[in-house]
């Protein structure tokens, strides 16, 4: 598995296109790799952070990136490392059981509907969560399963020294509508930038959640969970 590192230039023309549509740059990724097919060790993930000034592309792969023709379009091509990629086992291999980590994830939090009369087990409607309050929920519901747990602020007391319960260490930092063209037909994705700090349950699950992702909409920037240590 390896981690890479794409800056892109909001500066330039040619960068707006795929700056603009999660489907186009969903292709600019995929076209890094020979063959972007899923693994039994992880499958291709990306996520796009931007700011005021910078857009950068995070990519987690089970092969090495060439992404000489990003670059080439909407990167810094006269830099000297127009991307920066380095293997992803040495992080993974040294993950265990208690480790605390920062964390950002870029999910798609949804809630699916059962009709009536659809048939067992059928799944319905797809409703993207809207609030705050949805957003965090959601997260805080799949963590056990993904490997890991919010970590939590020291209880403390308030001004009346009664106890205070412990909150999540976790923020919902961007949460947004995504709309973009894909063929012929209008795509609109509820989205949502998660921070916070993390404590490893499981290590084979939390190691299986870096390399494969979380949620849905993977190929339009979602599901990519990076790490860095907490300190």
């Amino acid at each position: 598995m390896f981690l890479s590192r794409v800056r892109l230039n909001p500066a330039r023309r040619s960068s707006r296109p795929v700056l603009a549509s999660p489907h186009v740059l969903h292709a600019a990724v995929l076209a890094a790799f020979p063959d972007p097919s899923p693994r039994a060790t992880g499958r291709v993930l990306w996520r796009l952070d931007t700011d005021a000034t910078s857009a950068t592309v995070y990519v987690v792969s089970p092969e090495q990136p060439d992404f000489t023709h990003l670059v080439e379009q909407a990167g810094w091509p006269s830099l000297p490392e127009g991307w920066i990629v380095r293997p992803y086992g040495p992080l993974l291999s040294r993950i265990t059981q208690g480790q605390h980590y920062r964390f950002r994830l870029t999910a798609n939090p949804v809630r699916s509907t059962r009709s009536p009369e659809s048939e067992s087990g059928a799944r319905g409607k797809v409703f993207g969560h809207v609030t705050v309050a949805q957003q965090t929920d959601w997260l805080l519901s799949r963590a056990e399963r993904l490997g890991f747990a919010i970590a939590r602020t020291s209880a403390g007391h308030d001004t009346d020294e009664r106890p205070l319960v412990p909150a999540p260490h976790l923020s919902v930092t961007n949460s947004g509508t995504v709309s973009f063209s894909r063929r012929e037909t209008r795509v609109t994705l509820r989205v949502a930038t998660y921070e916070g700090l993390l404590e490893v349950t499981s290590p084979e699950d939390f190691r299986r959640t870096l390399t494969h992702g979380i949620g849905r909409a993977k190929g339009y920037g979602c599901g990519l969970l990076t790490i860095a240590p907490a300190s």
